[in-house]
């Protein structure tokens, strides 16, 4: 194991978590526990002997367990420990920061798990004053309870028992929908998403998470463009 050798938590921190890959491992378990393969779907350009390495080092730390699930299933999958899910604020701070980049690569795919965590934290409650609502969200086939109260939002796994409309699009579509101004009406056109229920409720919906405004840019000699 590679270490800083500083007395430092912060340092002692990035020696848990700081190789390549780890963080975005915490990202992909924050929402549940996941089998290998799901791991790898959401980690893209990661090998699989990366991953795997990874995990162990994280198990050995203490950030993650692995466990069986009983039959039929009979899968393992891996999970964050009570003391590794404290790391999701951290996750969902630095998912703020980064998108303050003016470097930011809009146009790289992006997971579902990386998706859900990025509009939890872009969520803009000033937009959703006066409107409570549930939404039923699936991307892939995925189901995301998303529902708004007191300018609040729930943004989960499940399903609402009584949704306003139901979302079915892909991770892509959404990214697009939610932090890149694409219409909803031409997603519909282009068969892109497809919505059950309340289509003004819906837009009104997808219009409340936004991308912050750049951080100032910085010249390469240190002085302020």
């Amino acid at each position: 194991m590679r270490t800083y050798g500083d007395g430092c938590p912060a340092a002692h921190a990035l020696d848990l978590v700081g190789e390549r890959w780890s963080l975005l491992i915490v990202r992909e378990l924050i929402l549940g526990p996941k089998r290998f393969t799901d791991l790898r779907g959401g980690l893209h350009g990661a090998s699989a002997n990366v991953i795997s390495q990874r995990l162990r080092e994280l198990e050995s730390h203490g950030v993650i367990t692995k466990r069986r699930l009983p039959p039929p299933a009979a899968s393992k999958v891996y999970e964050l420990t009570e003391w590794g899910r404290e790391l999701e604020g951290l996750i969902v701070r630095l998912l703020r920061w980064g998108a303050r980049s003016a470097a930011m690569p809009l146009d790289a795919p992006i997971g579902t798990d990386a998706l859900i965590l990025a509009l939890r934290g872009l969520f803009m409650p000033v937009a959703a004053q006066g409107f409570d609502a549930a939404f039923e969200l699936w991307i892939g086939d995925r189901p995301f309870i998303a529902e708004i109260i007191d300018s609040q939002l729930l943004l989960a796994p499940g399903r609402p028992e009584h949704p306003h409309a139901v979302i079915r699009t892909d991770a892509e579509t959404l990214k697009r929908l939610t932090l890149g101004g694409r219409s909803l009406d031409v997603s519909l056109h282009a068969g892109r998403i497809t919505l059950q229920g309340d289509q003004a409720m819906a837009e009104r919906f997808l219009g409340m998470f936004r991308l912050p405004e750049p951080a100032a840019a910085s010249r390469i000699d240190g002085e302020v463009s």
